[in-house]
C-alpha cells in the first residue's frame, strides 16, 4: 500500500522562502489595497444577495391521485409533509452516491491491495455497497407509497448531490491511496448517519410509525458502516505510520 504523505520537493510553505517573504510583507505595506476598507461592503453584498435570491427549487405536487389526496389530508391537519418527502429525497440521493462511492473503493481496493489488519477489506466493502443499494430501495418504496416522485429533484435531494462530489473526486482520483480514500468515505458515513437519525425522528413525528422502523433498521447498518469504516482508516494509517 503506497504511503499519503512522502518527503519530496514540495515549496509551498514559506519556510521554503525566507528572503521572499520578507520582500513580499514590504510589497504589502508599499503597494496598499486599491479600494480601502473591510470586508463590511463584502458582506453587506452577500446580505443584499441572499434577500434577493430564489429558493433552490421546490419539493413536486404528487403526481398520483392517492398522493394528491394523502398530502391534502395531511395540509388539513396542519402537517407539512413535503418536509419528510424532501428529507427522504436528500437520502435517497445520498444513498445512490453512497453506491458509487463503493463502488469506486472497490476499484481501488483491486488496484492496490488489502488494507493491512485482521480483516479482509473487500468482501466488507462489497457488502457495504450492497446495503447501500438495498437502502436507495427502501427510500424509493416509502417515497411511492406517500405518493411522491423518488426521480424528482428536491432541495435537499439537490444539496446532497452537490455536497458528495468532492467526496467522490477523491476516491476516484488515481493518485489517493487507500487511506485517503477511506477517510473520504468516512466523512460520506458520518454525515449519512446523522440524516438517517433525523429522518427516524421526522418519520415519528408525522405519524409513520412502520417506516420509522424500516428507517431505525437502516440507521442500525449505517452505525456499523460508520464504526467499520473507522477501523479500515485506523489501521491503513497505522500501517504508513510504522
Amino acid at each position: 500500500m503506497s504511503a499519503s504523505a512522502k518527503m519530496g520537493h514540495n515549496k509551498t510553505g514559506a519556510q521554503m522562502s525566507p528572503e521572499e517573504i520578507k520582500q513580499q510583507l514590504e510589497a504589502n505595506e508599499l503597494f496598499p489595497p486599491d479600494i480601502p476598507g473591510d470586508a463590511t461592503a463584502i458582506a453587506e453584498a452577500r446580505k443584499q444577495t441572499i434577500s434577493a435570491a430564489d429558493p433552490i427549487g421546490t419539493v413536486p405536487v404528487p403526481g398520483s391521485v392517492k398522493g394528491m389526496v394523502k398530502t391534502s389530508f395531511e395540509k388539513m391537519m396542519g402537517k407539512n409533509p413535503e418536509i419528510l418527502i424532501d428529507k427522504m429525497a436528500e437520502r435517497l440521493a445520498f444513498e445512490r452516491t453512497g453506491v458509487r462511492l463503493y463502488d469506486a473503493m472497490l476499484a481501488k481496493i483491486a488496484a492496490l491491495g488489502n488494507i493491512p489488519g485482521p480483516t479482509d477489506v473487500e468482501p466488507v466493502i462489497q457488502q457495504f455497497r450492497d446495503e447501500e443499494h438495498q437502502h436507495f430501495l427502501l427510500l424509493v418504496a416509502a417515497m411511492e407509497k406517500l405518493g411522491a416522485d423518488p426521480t424528482a429533484q428536491t432541495p435537499c435531494a439537490d444539496l446532497a448531490g452537490v455536497t458528495a462530489q468532492g467526496l467522490m473526486k477523491v476516491i476516484t482520483d488515481p493518485r489517493t491511496n487507500l487511506a485517503q480514500s477511506m477517510n473520504a468515505l468516512l466523512i460520506a458515513e458520518a454525515a449519512d448517519n446523522v440524516g438517517w437519525e433525523l429522518l427516524v425522528g421526522l418519520a415519528k413525528e408525522a405519524g409513520h410509525d412502520h417506516m420509522a422502523d424500516d428507517f431505525s433498521a437502516a440507521l442500525a447498518e449505517e452505525n456499523q458502516h460508520m464504526a467499520t469504516i473507522k477501523e479500515f482508516m485506523k489501521h491503513a494509517a497505522v500501517a504508513e505510520l510504522l
